[in-house]
């Protein structure tokens, strides 16, 4: 019963219009699919999700803004936005890994990890979080960059791999990256 409800109430969700009023709801569509949304977001959509079934497993709490085509793959492990982050397009949250060896059937398994984000975090477009990343509150992910490692908080980060390109301190002020 839940992956119907799921499939149904995302389904509604990422065909709402790109309007001001559909993008204020959308939230609580989600929240209806079976996502743990810890309060009212801005939710632009689609919203991928890969399974179906693992809505349950993504947390998003309150103020935080999530931009088109965001991919949650999440089949073995839990995937928490902190507050107040804001997440651009085509991030994807891939909570999910392959072994590098086969099995004994011939295949590589799956596992999984955690992937945690702090409050305050700004993803940039196009980035790709893998399994078991923490990334700090304050901290910066870069467009395109592919984080495999942890975050510390406030720090900016880039590249593939995603290596530090500068501490931000503790200042709480995005624009001191533009100095």
């Amino acid at each position: 019963m839940q992956q119907w409800r799921e499939f149904l109430f995302l389904g509604l969700a990422n065909h709402l219009p790109r309007l001001k009023f559909s993008d204020k709801i959308r939230w609580l569509l989600l929240r209806a699919a079976g996502f743990d949304m810890q309060g009212r977001s801005t939710v632009y959509g689609p919203v991928i999700l890969r399974p179906i079934g693992g809505a349950r497993s993504v947390s998003i709490a309150k103020g935080c803004f999530i931009n088109t085509e965001v991919r949650f793959a999440c089949p073995k492990a839990p995937i928490s936005l902190g507050e107040r982050c804001r997440i651009g397009p085509r991030v994807c949250f891939e909570g999910a890994q392959h072994s590098l060896y086969l099995n004994e059937k011939g295949r590589r398994g799956t596992t999984g990890a955690p992937i945690v984000v702090g409050a305050d975090v700004w993803i940039g477009a196009g980035a790709i979080i893998t399994a078991g990343v923490e990334i700090g509150d304050g901290a910066v992910v870069a467009a395109g960059a592919v984080v495999t490692r942890s975050v510390a908080a406030f720090t900016l980060v880039g590249g593939v791999p995603a290596k530090v390109i500068r501490d931000l301190g503790d200042t709480g002020e995005a624009d001191s990256v533009h100095r």
